[in-house]
C-alpha cells in the first residue's frame, strides 16, 4: 500500500519564519526609510488591506463562509469612529463601539444562514451591505447622507489624525499584527480546527461533536469586529466617509480578492497578496492619474486569472511547495507492506469481558419521506460489549436507521435512548447529544477532513475530550498507533486510499472516547487481507467495552464479528439472532435472493 508522506510542518517553519518577519520589516522600515508621503500612503493602504483581509480571511477562509458583503462591517466602524468623534469622543473608544456593534450585526445577519445548506450566507451580506449603505443615505442627520460627513480636525494621538504620516503607519502596522495575531492564535487553536473541520465537512465534524453554527458564529463575530476596527482608523486617515465608499460592494470584493489571490484559509497568504497587489494598482493610479480610473480592477482580473492557472492554491501555496522541496520533504512517495492494525492482546474467549447491561434502546422507529415509508416500526437494544449486525439488501433502510441514532435525522415517530454515565436513560437529540453520551459514528461514504494532516483529523475527535491542543495531539497520536496509522500523521488525508481512509474515521470516532461506536460499511472497498486486519481491529476495540452497531455487507465480517444480527428489508425487521441462525432465515434469503431461492441453505 503506498501513501503520501509530507515532513512535519516545523522543519519548514524557521524558513517561512524569517520571511514573515522580513517581510513585516520591510512593511514598516521602507517608506520610513525613503521619507516620501506618497510612499507612505501606499505602505499605509498596503497594512489597511493586509488586515482587512486577514480579517475577512477568518470567516471566508478558515470557516469556509464566503463574505461578499465585509465592507458592511468595515463601514459601522467607520461612521461609529466619525459620529462619536463628532460628539466628543475619542476614535480610540470609537473603534471599540464599532467593533461591538459589527459583531453584533454580524451575529444576527449570519445565525438564520448558518442553519441551511448553500449560498445563503454570502446573498445574506450583499443584501445587508446595502440595507447599511440606504440608511446611511436616509439618516442625514447622523451620517450626511449622500453628501457625507467631515470629521472634526483635532489633531494627536487622542484623536487619530496626524499632519505626519509616520503615527497613520504606526496605528495602521500595529492593527495589522493585531489581525495576523488574532488569525493565528484561532488558527492554532481548537476553534481553528473545528473551523477548518467545519468548512471540509460538516457532518463529520456534527458527528465529532462540534457545534458547527456556534464556531461560525464566533468567527464571524470576531472577523466583523477586526473589520470595524480597521474601518475606524481608516475613516480618521480619509478624515472623510460617504455611504458609496463605505458601503461599496467592489471594496468588498477586492478584501476577498487578497485573500484568494494570497492563499485562502492560510495565515499569512492574505497578507502576501496585500504587499503584492496594492503597490502596482497605486504606483499605477500615481503615475497615469486620471487615466488609471478602473485600472485596479483590470490588474486584479489579470492576477486573479495568473493565480488559478498557475498557483490554485495560491501564493502562499507555491511558497510551501518551494519550501517542501528544498527541505525534501514534499509529497515522499513512501512504500510500505500494509498498514498492520493494534494486535489484539493474546486472550482466549473465556477472558472476553461478558456483554453487560444495556446501553441503548431503540423503540418503534418511523420515517416517512414524503409517499415513501422507509422504517416501519424499527426496535432493537444494543447491550455494553456487544457488536451488533446490521444487515439487509440495499435500499433497506439501514443508513437511515443509523442517521436517527446518530441525530442526523429525526425519526416521524419512536426514541431513541443512551444510557448515560450515572446510568440513567438519555433522549438525544441532536448529533452533539448523542456525542456527549459517547455515541461515536462513521459514514458510509467516507468524509475526510481533506485539507488537514492525519493527525489534524483525529485531533478533531481528541478536541471532544482533550480541549488543550498539546492534550489532543498527543491522544491522536496515541490513537494513531493503535489503528496502524502512525506512519502517515503528517500526510494530508486527502492523499491516503480507501481503506487508509476509513480507518481514519474509524480513528477520529475512537479518539473521542466513545462508548458506543456506529460503523457503516467500513470494510466495504477494502481487501481481503485489510478486512481480516479490520476485524481484528473492531474486536480489539470491542474487547475494551465499547459496544458497536455495524452496518456491513461483507459477510465473513458479519459471520466473525456480530454477537446477534438484524436483519432489515423495506425498513422493517425481518429477523434478528445469532449470526448462523439469522443467515438460514428463509425470509433472509428471500429478501437478499428473491422468493424463487427462499429454500436455500446457506
Amino acid at each position: 500500500m503506498t501513501f503520501t508522506k509530507t515532513l512535519p510542518a516545523s522543519r519548514g517553519l524557521p524558513l517561512a519564519a524569517m520571511g514573515v518577519v522580513a517581510l513585516l520589516a520591510a512593511l514598516f522600515l521602507i517608506p520610513v526609510v525613503i521619507g516620501d508621503e506618497f510612499v507612505y500612503h501606499i505602505f499605509i493602504t498596503i497594512c489597511l488591506f493586509a488586515g482587512l483581509s486577514t480579517a475577512w480571511n477568518i470567516v471566508g477562509g478558515y470557516a469556509g463562509q464566503l463574505s461578499l458583503g465585509h465592507a458592511m462591517f468595515y463601514g459601522i466602524g467607520g461612521y461609529a469612529g466619525v459620529i462619536l468623534m463628532n460628539m466628543g469622543i475619542s476614535p480610540w473608544l470609537g473603534m471599540f463601539v464599532g467593533a461591538g456593534v459589527a459583531a453584533l450585526v454580524a451575529v444576527v445577519v449570519s445565525y438564520p444562514c448558518f442553519r441551511l445548506q448553500g449560498p445563503f450566507f454570502a446573498l445574506a451580506t450583499i443584501a445587508f451591505l446595502e440595507v447599511f449603505r440606504v440608511l446611511a443615505l436616509h439618516f442625514r442627520g447622523l451620517t450626511g447622507g449622500a453628501m457625507g460627513l467631515m470629521i472634526q480636525l483635532k489633531l494627536g494621538w487622542e484623536w487619530m489624525v496626524f499632519r505626519e504620516r509616520l503615527p497613520a503607519l504606526i496605528i495602521a502596522f500595529g492593527l495589522m499584527l493585531v489581525c495576523l495575531a488574532v488569525a493565528h492564535l484561532i488558527r492554532s487553536h481548537r476553534l481553528g480546527f473545528y473551523l477548518v473541520a467545519t468548512r471540509e465537512r460538516e457532518s463529520a465534524a456534527r458527528a465529532a461533536g462540534v457545534q458547527t453554527v456556534k464556531v461560525r458564529l464566533i468567527a464571524v463575530a470576531v472577523s466583523a469586529a477586526l473589520a470595524a476596527m480597521l474601518g475606524t482608523f481608516h475613516a480618521m486617515y480619509l478624515t472623510f466617509i460617504e455611504p458609496a465608499a463605505m458601503f461599496s460592494l467592489s471594496f468588498s470584493i477586492q478584501i476577498a480578492m487578497f485573500a484568494l489571490i494570497g492563499g485562502i484559509g492560510t495565515i499569512y497568504g492574505p497578507l502576501l497578496g496585500a504587499a503584492l497587489l496594492v503597490p502596482v494598482t497605486e504606483f499605477a493610479r500615481g503615475m497615469l492619474g486620471a487615466e488609471a480610473l478602473g485600472l485596479h480592477g483590470f490588474v486584479y482580473g489579470v492576477v486573479l486569472v495568473l493565480a488559478v492557472l498557475f498557483m490554485p492554491n495560491g501564493i502562499m501555496g507555491a511558497l510551501q511547495r518551494f519550501t517542501a522541496r528544498r527541505t525534501g520533504g514534499e509529497e515522499q512517495a513512501v512504500q510500505a507492506g500494509p498498514v498492520v492494525a493494534a494486535a489484539r492482546t493474546a486472550e482466549s474467549p473465556e477472558e472476553r469481558p461478558a456483554i453487560g447491561r444495556e446501553v441503548m434502546r431503540v423503540e418503534n422507529l418511523d420515517k416517512h419521506f414524503g409517499g415513501l415509508h422507509v422504517t416501519n416500526n424499527v426496535s432493537f437494544s444494543l447491550r455494553e460489549g456487544e457488536i451488533l449486525g446490521l444487515i439487509g439488501p440495499n435500499g433497506a433502510g439501514k443508513t437511515t436507521v443509523f442517521n436517527m441514532i446518530s441525530g442526523f435525522l429525526q425519526p416521524d415517530s419512536g426514541s431513541v435512548s443512551v444510557l448515560d454515565r450515572e446510568g440513567r436513560f438519555q433522549n438525544p437529540v441532536t448529533p452533539g447529544d448523542f456525542a456527549a453520551l459517547g455515541v461515536g459514528r462513521t459514514f458510509q461514504i467516507v468524509q475526510p477532513f481533506a485539507a488537514m494532516t492525519v493527525e489534524e483529523n483525529i485531533m478533531v475527535g481528541a478536541f471532544y475530550r482533550h480541549h488543550d491542543v498539546n492534550d489532543a495531539r498527543e491522544a491522536a497520536r496515541e490513537t494513531a498507533h493503535r489503528m496502524g496509522l502512525a506512519p502517515w500523521l503528517n500526510a494530508e488525508a486527502r492523499g491516503l486510499t480507501i481503506g487508509g481512509l476509513k480507518r481514519l474515521e474509524v480513528a477520529r470516532v475512537m479518539a473521542m472516547e466513545p462508548r458506543i461506536l456506529l460503523l457503516d460499511e467500513v470494510m466495504a472497498g477494502i481487501n481481503q487481507t485489510d478486512v481480516r486486519r479490520a476485524i481484528d481491529l473492531m474486536l480489539s476495540i470491542r474487547d475494551t467495552g465499547v459496544s458497536i452497531i455495524a452496518i456491513e455487507h461483507v459477510m465473513q465480517a458479519v459471520m466473525s464479528l456480530s454477537d446477534r444480527v438484524i436483519v432489515l428489508n423495506s425498513g422493517e425487521i425481518v429477523a434478528e439472532g445469532k449470526p448462523h441462525d439469522v443467515v438460514r432465515d428463509p425470509d433472509v434469503i428471500e429478501a437478499y435472493l428473491g422468493k424463487d431461492f427462499a429454500h436455500a441453505q446457506y
